[in-house]
């Protein structure tokens, strides 16, 4: 549990990034000490930023018809992939211009038209101006949206609760974010969007139900993805078993029905791989291979790069669609193997301290092979999904507000930082797009307080990494040069009582490999090698109990996320 602006305690779940980075931090406390990447003041608190309350005149707009225009266009670049939030009766580009809504329906399309506005704004390179038209538009459809439309459900309440919930993760307020998309949930559910079924619509009925369809994968899209990064329950999970038909009729968006299909997978992983006490190899290769059965249908206009779109934007839009249904299902592949990677990672530790040390050679745990296996997806999904975020990111198509992207950019960072810290000889490849994630979390931390946090984490990060390679390399230089020692640094500057305390209060290296303790006996000699006992329970290798892996305390420091 976290705290958020307010003091309120939050629910934070093992599936979010943020407790495999407690994991992580508490892995590199054993092994290298206390840094500044494990040790974190800012303990308890789950990062959000300030609502902002000013008074507007809404009778006035901020900006011309055809700044609103381009803004628009941003705005279907970023949720390109995610959404299709587009009318069956096109007439998003009458509202566009100006005009007094009489309607209880024009006033919620004008809603929904100033919300776009405003998450185009916000992926905009910020100056003072951009972020006025931001805030004016997102205010304004906010005001719009409380005045006129929680009393009745429509499709258009269910449109403009998901885009106030993107903009809210652009703004770095995730908890606001889940809010609203559980009204949006709600508001479906209410319509029976979840219930359509495309054989149960009438021809004269089918721009509607596609409407409707489009909709409801939106919903499912992102409100599958929010929880899974938050690690918290989804408000559309229990609906899935009865609608895990394709919604397909009349034209369709590839990359919206992709994402959609990914988004029932995701949803199977998360209940098998965090929701059950035990993760077994056998559960995640059978998701793998549903994943691996998803690739196999995704059409060709989702894998390639097309020079045939009329203008920039357009293409700009088509690359980032794609980008984010290939992240989206890295993100997935990531999920399932992750717990792997951690099984596999602190024995390899284990073995890799144990070989450099001086003392008497202790027999530690091999390996099990389909635990490898899975923990070699787990990082190959991340090298894949930090190479697709560079060549967009050079190709100058990235927006300067990726709401959901910086997520699994720190996901898939996470992951390589922890194979970085737990080998000793250098991956060129993993350390170049460790460096890549390092340089798109910069690029956006201008304008994202969350991606300037994520910089941040991922920085110090590197930093342990590093001070890991120095001290293997100096126990590899150690173990070989039993003859010669250094004797003098300018760096050492303690003096002689605090070298004879250090040297006294540090245990052998064999001693201080807390993971594997379970190996010594209590006279500190070699035990047996066989699978702990942990609260009673035989602890085997075959079956990792995630509570066991993924116990991570949030009161403790270093939670901050």
């Amino acid at each position: 549990m976290l705290r958020n602006l307010q003091g309120e305690r939050v629910y934070v779940g093992k599936a979010a990034s943020l407790s495999f980075l407690q994991l992580l931090r508490d892995t590199v406390t054993q092994h290298i000490g206390p840094s500044q990447f494990s040790h974190n003041g800012r303990s308890e608190d789950m990062l959000e930023a300030e609502a902002h309350h000013d008074l507007l005149d809404f009778s006035h707009e901020c900006c011309a018809v055809d700044e609103k225009d381009r803004f628009i266009q941003n705005y279907h670049a970023a949720t390109s992939g995610f959404f299709n939030l587009s009318f069956s009766d096109n007439v998003s580009s009458t509202l566009i211009v100006p005009e007094e809504a009489k309607t209880d329906r024009e006033r919620t399309r004008a809603a929904i038209m100033d919300l776009m506005v405003a998450i185009g704004a916000q992926s905009c390179p910020n100056d003072r101006k951009t972020l006025q038209v931001e805030r004016f538009y997102f205010a304004r459809g906010q005001h719009r949206t409380f005045a006129n439309m929680l009393e009745d459900p429509s499709v258009d309440l269910v449109r403009v609760f998901l885009l106030m919930s993107f903009y809210m993760l652009g703004a770095c307020r995730r908890n606001t974010a889940f809010m609203y998309l559980g009204v949006a949930s709600r508001a479906a559910v209410a319509l029976g969007l979840h219930a359509d079924f495309p054989g149960s619509i009438s021809p004269d009925e089918s721009d509607t139900s596609n409407e409707r369809s489009r909709l409801w994968m939106s919903l499912c899209i992102l409100d599958l993805l929010v929880s899974s990064i938050l690690g918290r329950p989804s408000a559309i999970s229990p609906l899935l078993p009865e609608n895990r038909q394709e919604r397909i009729g009349g034209p369709t968006d590839p990359g919206l029905v992709a994402s959609y299909q990914l988004s029932l997978i995701l949803d199977e992983i998360i209940n098998c791989i965090y929701s059950e006490k035990a993760a077994s190899a056998q559960q995640a290769d059978l998701l793998l291979c549903k994943l691996n059965g998803w690739c196999g249908y995704l059409p060709r206009s989702l894998r390639t790069s097309s020079l045939g779109h009329k203008d920039q934007s357009t293409f700009q839009e088509h690359t980032i669609g794609n980008m984010h249904v290939a992240c989206s299902y890295h993100f997935a592949v990531i999920l399932v193997t992750r717990p792997f990677l951690v099984s596999t990672l602190s024995v390899r530790l284990s073995r890799l301290h144990l070989s450099l040390s001086t003392g008497d050679p202790i027999e530690v745990p091999e390996e099990d092979p389909a635990h490898s296996r899975l923990a070699a997806a787990c990082v190959d999904s991340a090298v894949y999904m930090l190479q697709t975020c560079l060549e967009v990111h050079r190709s100058g198509l990235l927006l300067r507000n990726m709401c959901i992207l910086k997520a699994f950019i720190f996901a898939a960072a996470l992951v390589l930082g922890f194979s970085m810290f737990s080998h000793c000889d250098v991956d060129s490849e993993i350390d170049d797009v460790f460096r890549g994630a390092l340089t798109i979390l910069r690029m956006l931390a201008s304008q994202s307080a969350q991606a300037a946090h994520y910089l941040e984490i991922i920085t110090k990060l590197e930093a342990a990494i590093s001070k890991q390679r120095q001290q293997l390399a100096a126990q590899a230089r150690q173990r070989r040069s039993q003859y010669v020692t250094r004797i003098f640094s300018l760096n050492d500057t303690r003096g002689d009582g605090e070298q004879e305390e250090a040297i006294n209060a540090t245990p052998p290296l064999s001693q201080r490999v807390t993971s594997n303790a379970w190996l010594h006996s209590e006279d500190d000699t070699t035990a047996a090698v066989s699978p702990p006992m942990i609260d009673g329970t035989l602890f085997d290798w075959e079956c990792m109990d995630l509570p066991l892996w993924d116990s991570f305390p949030f009161l403790t420091e270093s939670t901050t996320m």
